[in-house]
Order: C-alpha cells, then structure tokens, then sequence
C-alpha cells in the first residue's frame, strides 16, 4: 500500500494558505479542511484528488434515501449504506496507520479512526439534509442525529441514560454504523476515562474542534515514531493556523524544527514562545531562552 509522501515546499505552503482562509471562515466547511490536511501529509493528492474526494461525498449522498425522516430513521439509512453496502468501518489495526487520519484515504480504503468516519457520515448525511453533528465523546468520537435541546452541566439525580439522550440518536461508525443506547455510550466514556457519561459530552461537536482533534490524533501518531518528525511538523504547522489553540503548541514547534536541523527558525520560535510565558512564569520562560541560546549554538 503506498505511503503518503510528503509535499514539495511550496505546494506545503499553499496547502497551508488554505487551510488558514478556510479555518477563519464564517461557516468553516469541514470536508475542505480534512482534505487539506490530507493534502499537507500526502504529496500525491492534487487540486483534482481532492475535487474527487468531494465527488465521492456526493455520490454517496445521493445514494440515500431522500429525506428519510425522523432521525432514528437518518441513522439507519446511513448505517445501511455506508457500514452495510460501501462497508465503511474500522479495526483496531487502523490505529497503527496513518492514511487512517486522512480524509481521502479513508475513502478509498473505507477504513479509518473513528473521527475520520464520523467525518463520512456527518459529510455525506449533511449533503443529503439529514440534522446530522459530531459527538466528541472522550476516547471515542461519534455522530449524532436529530436536534439536541439544551442540557444541563451535570447529570440530575436520578436521571436514566434515556433521560440524557432527549431523543438524540447517536451511531458508532467504527463499528459501521451501530446505533448506541445509553448505556453503550456510557461504556464508551467509562472505557477511555473511568468517569461517568455527562450529558455536556453529548453536545455537537464545533468543526474547527473536530479538525484540532483530528491533527492531535496525527501527532500522537508521529510522537510514537521519532522517524516521522516531519509527520509531526505539519500537523503541529496546521494547528497554529487554527483560530484558537493552546499557546504550548508554539514551544512544541520550536522544538521540532531544532530536532530537525532548523536551529535558527528553531531558536527564533524558542524566543517568541519565552516573551508569552514570562508573563506567568519568568524562570520557565528564562529556561526556554537558554534553550534558544544552545540552538544558536549549534549553528557554530
């Protein structure tokens, strides 16, 4: 199976112009920004690659059922299609694999994480008017159908897993579309954090959270393979260009590129990262110019 190859320079560059106009969008449109972050990790997906990966969200659209109803009904229509007919699911084996977080290549392969196949669902429901959204359950994202009424911050004494769903439907993808009780999404939750299902996690999922979520399982993938630091460098590139994201990402980009042989862009990030943290903690900030020091250092 091929590997994604890295992009040329400045095709990297225009792939992240992109990717930064289309996360400061008004209405970011999530397909756009998974097929860029493909484009950022796979050198082979061309304007005409993503235009298909596009096509294909629509061609499979139009394979359901129109307005297929209440959103019990929705589910079951894309569990039929896409986990049935198309065989869309994953393995514990997708883990291990990078193509796994990339949007193109979970289309062609009808494999990948969790995330990335809620990302099918929720593409290919929208585009045929289902009231489909993302649920960031902690360890394990899935989709939601229907409209979710507000809910409180904690769960009420006494309240069942149906009380909490409020007529939510909720489907697991990885597993091909299973639909979850309450009780499956409380095992879920209970599997990845040891803490009880609270109804804030059944909240919609914002788009530009599902893409940082997407480059954090990226560079959880890389962070395990010391030889993919280049793997590293883009997802952390593409997290910065995110509106929002936390101020640590700066000093892990510093980081990447003196690993990497890039002592000066390296020492300049150390800098920059030290000036945001003297305002909280000036040793930890005088520790992060000594580092920028050694970097320069290494230029000699």
């Amino acid at each position: 199976m091929r590997a994604p190859q890295p992009p040329e320079h400045g095709r990297a560059a225009e792939v992240r112009r992109r990717f930064a106009e289309e996360a400061r969008a008004e209405r970011p449109d999530l397909a756009t920004l998974c097929l860029l972050v493909g484009a950022a990790g796979d050198g082979a997906l061309a304007e005409d690659g993503i235009d298909e990966a596009q096509i294909e969200l629509d061609r499979l659209a139009g394979q359901l059922p129109f307005r297929a109803g209440d959103p019990r009904s929705w589910a079951l229509a894309l569990a039929d299609l896409l986990g049935g007919r198309c065989g869309f699911r994953g393995s514990p084996g997708d883990y291990q694999r990078l193509q796994s977080s990339l949007l193109h290549e979970v289309l062609r392969r009808r494999r990948g994480l969790p995330i990335l196949l809620s990302v099918v669902w929720m593409e290919v429901a929208r585009r045929a008017g289902a009231p489909v959204y993302g649920v960031a359950l902690p360890g394990h994202f899935v989709v939601g159908f229907g409209r979710p009424t507000r809910r409180p911050t904690s769960t009420p004494q006494g309240a069942s897993h149906s009380d909490l769903f409020q007529g939510q439907v909720l489907a697991d993808p990885f597993s091909g579309g299973r639909l979850l009780t309450g009780g499956d999404a409380e095992l879920l939750v209970a599997g990845a954090t040891g803490a009880p299902l609270d109804p804030s996690m059944l909240t919609p999922a914002a788009t530009l959270d599902v893409v940082q979520r997407i480059l954090n399982n990226i560079r959880a993938w890389a962070a395990a393979r010391p030889e993919r630091s280049d793997v590293s460098l883009w997802a952390v590139e593409l997290s910065l260009l995110l509106p929002s994201h936390p101020a640590r990402l700066r000093y892990e980009h510093a980081q990447l590129l003196v690993q990497r042989g890039d002592f000066l862009r390296g020492a300049t990030e150390l800098d920059a990262y030290a000036e945001v943290v003297a305002a909280v903690d000036q040793p930890a900030a005088e520790r992060v110019r000594r580092q920028a020091r050694a970097a320069r250092a290494m230029l000699n």
